[in-house]
């Protein structure tokens, strides 16, 4: 029997517990010896990320166990922790940032790298295969008290013996890589102000007999151009995603610097390298590779010069694939499916599961996502899944519509896929619409698409997300006085701005956001050295566009708060600090508008524990509750304050 009852009081089987425990699950996926092997982040253990080698048999073996932490703090967001050479495991553990070898067989766990004199003060990332026993790797270094104190260069570890410097090219740095004949060595450069989406530089340099580095030639990228990913073909020549055409195309370069496009397609086959290790293809053979296409598994033939997809219920894909037997093995999920570590037929899709990719709950909770295409008033394209409100054991009243939220996804250069998302089925199942937007600035449609937001973050996408909510309330589909505004991180620059100086939204919900511009900058020394200098392009350069940082910022708009708002904020946070959400709080506080302040102790950028997560997504459904006018069920009240 279908119940008649009000959106948003619709009792559901999907609580924040299976949101929070979707939370974790596999990361930096990999192929060993023809086993699939991964990093697996549990959020009931605190969020500790153990490492875990999975059988044929469908059977998984942790590596790793309680307290050890595999995971990098490198730029912040990290990058691959862990690497298995010559039979033994090497990590980053996240408590001191020192790698450790454990020892085959599941053998003694010992350190390879000095203590660090300062805790974490030496974080390591990117582990590679380096000259015989060695490893290879990033090394940032902290050289004083601001957090822009930051020295990296290339490393060579080997158990016994002390770091070896291989080289320092650039102050931005990926793990080099050793050609097949072991004369060459590959990695990517950068330098500020640029972000290693808008351009990199693929260095080269001869390895002597000693293992030293010599100088670095530039085969390619640079100058407006970025690379991704590299991998060595043959001993004169390597493979790499490079964007000339203003879209991440594969790719052959020879040493002499001869770059040829082995596909040309207007298809997004890299992404943007947030985290160091990254991988969007890798060969097949024969002319032939695995990539991912915006997200989803292809096949590239170099001979047609075709890349066709894989027929698979696969959306998205994580860009950690590897290849097994000719089958690809990485990590996916789809509308209906969680993510999963799995190994896919190229020929006809199979999808064989090493790790279950079945929701905690049955279907007819979930909310299928929708892919809508808006149109600016600029008449530029705004991409967006939309997520209705389902629960088959519910209906809403005649003519009544559904509260909706517009999802900001952070970056700005993320984007959302259509895929099952837990945090969003738990309001979709209580009665609550989600709409994903893939505001201007979005990776995966090309290069044009990503700079819409160049000098324009602020404008394009709050006016991308006000579009998207008008839209949606001009079709008849969202309750335009119960819309709300949510996202974290720069999405949550973008939700408190839009609530600040729009009236688009009666409510946002703002997590670990930057909201004072002038001070999440190098000099105001209130973010990291990797983004210290990002805002230049995304706002303007210094000290030009300074009163366009003032402007921009949503502190200074804080008195016209559009409605009430939730802040969720991690207290060990070096990205966004909890300065920054704290300020605009104090802006507000005793000003007769409705809001909550919720920190939490240990928590990053970003939520990793489960009592963290469970307590934030119930705090955000019970704030929705109060300020749209309705009571969720088995939820405890927030505290808002005026």
């Amino acid at each position: 029997m279908v119940e008649t009852s009000p959106y948003g009081t619709w009792k559901s089987a999907i609580g924040a517990a299976d949101a929070a425990a979707a939370g974790g699950g596999p990361q930096w996926a990999d192929v060993v010896d023809g086993q699939a092997w991964w990093a697996d982040a549990r959020p009931a253990e605190g969020g500790r990320i153990t490492v875990v080698r999975g059988g044929n048999d469908g059977t998984a073996e942790e590596m790793l166990p309680a307290p050890w932490n595999a995971r990098s703090r490198l730029h912040e967001y990290g990058g691959r922790p862990w690497l298995v050479h010559e039979g033994s495991l090497f990590f980053t553990h996240w408590d001191d940032q020192r790698v450790y070898r454990r020892e085959p067989d599941l053998g003694e766990i010992t350190p390879i790298t000095p203590e660090p004199p300062v805790r974490q003060g030496v974080r390591y990332a990117g582990l590679r295969p380096g000259r015989g026993p060695e490893i290879w790797a990033v090394r940032e270094t902290r050289t004083g008290s601001r957090r822009t104190d930051i020295r990296r260069d290339l490393v060579a570890l080997e158990p016994g013996r002390e770091p070896r410097t291989l080289a320092a090219s650039h102050h931005f740095l990926t793990a080099p890589q050793l050609s097949p004949d072991g004369r060459h060595a590959a990695w990517l450069g950068w330098e500020h102000p640029a972000m290693p989406w808008d351009e990199t530089e693929l260095c080269v340099a001869k390895v002597s007999p000693s293992g030293a580095f010599g100088p670095h030639r530039v085969l390619a990228g640079g100058h407006g151009v970025s690379v991704c990913q590299l991998e060595w073909e043959s001993e004169d020549s390597l493979l790499a995603l490079l964007d000339p055409s203003g879209w991440w195309n594969l790719h052959r370069i020879t040493l002499d610097g001869h770059a040829r496009n082995l596909a040309p397609v207007e298809a997004e086959l890299g992404g943007p390298l947030w985290k160091i290790g990254f991988r969007w293809f890798a060969p097949l053979g024969d002319g032939r590779y695995a990539v991912l296409k915006s997200g989803r598994l292809a096949v590239l033939d170099e001979a047609s010069g075709t890349v066709t997809e894989v027929p698979c219920e696969l959306t998205e894909w994580e860009p950690s694939l590897a290849i097994s037997r000719g089958e690809a093995v990485g990590i996916a999920m789809g509308p209906d499916r969680d993510h999963a570590v799995v190994r896919v037929r190229l020929d006809d899709g199979t999808v064989t599961d090493h790790t279950d990719p079945a929701p905690p709950v049955h279907r007819a909770y979930l909310s299928k996502p929708q892919e809508r295409i808006f149109t600016a008033p600029d008449g530029e394209k705004i991409f967006a899944y939309l997520y209705p409100p389902a629960n088959s054991r519910y209906r809403a009243p005649d003519g009544e519509l559904p509260p909706y939220l517009v999802n900001v996804h952070g970056g700005p250069t993320g984007r959302a896929f259509p895929v099952l998302d837990l945090d969003f089925s738990f309001f979709t199942s209580r009665g609550i619409g989600v709409v994903a937007v893939n505001y201007g600035g979005s990776t995966g449609y090309g290069r044009r698409y990503r700079e819409r937001l160049r000098g324009q973050w602020g404008v394009v996408d709050v006016r991308d997300c006000v579009t998207v909510a008008r839209a949606l309330a001009a079709e008849g589909i969202a309750d335009p006085a119960r819309t709300a505004i949510r996202g974290g991180s720069a999405g949550g620059f973008t939700g408190a701005l839009a609530m600040t100086t729009e009236r688009a939204f009666a409510a946002g919900t703002i997590k670990y956001p930057i909201v004072d511009l002038t001070n999440w900058t190098r000099d105001g020394d209130e973010t990291h050295d990797f983004e210290s200098r990002y805002i230049e392009g995304l706002v303007g350069p210094l000290p030009e566009t300074t009163s366009r940082y003032y402007e921009r910022s949503p502190l200074t708009h804080a008195a016209r708060l559009a409605g009430p708002v939730l802040f969720l904020q991690g207290l060990d946070d070096e990205i966004c600090p909890p300065e920054q959400a704290g300020r605009f709080v104090d802006a507000v506080r005793g000003k007769g508008i409705p809001h909550a302040y919720l920190t939490f102790e240990g928590e990053q950028h970003g939520f990793r524990k489960a009592e963290t997560m469970i307590a934030a997504l119930e705090a955000e459904l019970s704030f929705y509750g109060q300020v749209f006018g309705f009571t969720p069920p088995g939820v405890p009240v927030l505290d808002l304050r005026r």
